[in-house]
């Protein structure tokens, strides 16, 4: 992963230091559990990658309360994906379809290896740049989640190609994190908010596409 596309990634906050705290024995892997849903309360290992900020848990049980029985039988986009937390999370509450899109190369094999050993159906992982792979041939998704390092100006620009480039269902649902001390940047005029909230220095909103609109950059 370039340093432009940290997932997860820089300036942790305080609200990720129970995950950081909770190491495996070696030392080389931190870890989350899952919140809800058939994996409810199976936990996850990740490389112990300072870049990675991984959502903490009481966000993501907020998000997936949010969400509700929306994320049933959809194909949702995890945008630097890091830990994969998000991605699935969204699996184990009934997604039928999660891509995981990590650039850095050890995050995105120690994910790979933990859809396989938990024989995770409708996964796939894209070691690749967020942006770049945005410029592909789309696949409209019904749920995406964006959150970028907090310093990389990268969410209005992934944010123009999700909607300029035809990545999005209609009235598709998109969760957005971000600094919470920083005005959020501009986003597409046509996603309505539907619902914020801030955990310590983790800003994290829920957007819904309008199916008419124009779009900014």
């Amino acid at each position: 992963m370039t340093r432009a596309n940290k997932s997860r990634g820089r300036n942790a906050s305080a609200t990720d230091r129970p995950a950081r705290s909770a190491a495996t024995r070696g030392g080389h892997a931190r870890v989350l559990r899952i919140i809800g849903g058939s994996w409810r309360g199976r936990r996850l290992r990740f490389p112990d990658i300072a870049e990675i900020r991984p959502t903490p848990d009481r966000v993501r049980e907020t998000l997936f309360n949010w969400v509700g029985t929306r994320i049933r039988g959809v194909r949702c986009l995890d945008l630097f994906a890091g830990s994969g937390a998000l991605g699935l999370e969204a699996l184990s509450r009934g997604a039928r379809e999660v891509v995981f899109v990590e650039q850095h190369r050890e995050s995105a094999r120690a994910l790979r290896k933990l859809l396989t050993d938990w024989k995770a159906e409708g996964a796939r992982v894209e070691c690749s740049d967020a942006l770049q792979l945005l410029k592909g041939v789309p696949q409209p998704f019904d749920v995406v989640f964006i959150d970028p390092p907090f310093a990389s100006q990268l969410l209005s620009t992934t944010a123009a190609l999700l909607e300029q480039r035809s990545w999005l269902a209609p009235a598709a649902l998109i969760y957005v994190e971000a600094a919470a001390r920083e005005a959020l940047s501009p986003l597409p005029e046509n996603w309505r908010p539907l619902k914020a909230k801030r955990a310590g220095e983790v800003g994290y909103h829920l957007f819904e596409r309008a199916v008419s609109g124009a779009a900014t950059a």
